[in-house]
């Protein structure tokens, strides 16, 4: 499985997104199902598919599928 898939099923095994989903347009406090709760079950789940620990800062700052690409560019992670 390609990165971004990874990164696409761990939003997907967070939050109730449907299979048409545009993850471009995913956004924190505008994607309904994307509240504190499912946050961290999407920290968690980026951490354990890509094997890192998420900073604080960077926990906080994921605020989006697109920031989140950028954010694991921080850790090595290079997405497809």
């Amino acid at each position: 499985m390609e990165s971004i898939d990874k990164l696409k099923s761990a939003f997907q095994e967070s939050m109730p997104l449907g299979p048409e989903v545009d993850f471009e347009r995913v956004e924190y406090g505008k994607t309904e199902g994307w509240d504190s709760v499912a946050h961290m079950a999407l920290i968690a789940q980026i951490e354990m598919v890509f094997d890192i620990m998420l900073a604080t800062e960077d926990v906080i700052d994921l605020s989006s599928f697109g920031r989140a690409k950028e954010i694991l560019g921080k850790y090595g992670v290079t997405l497809a």
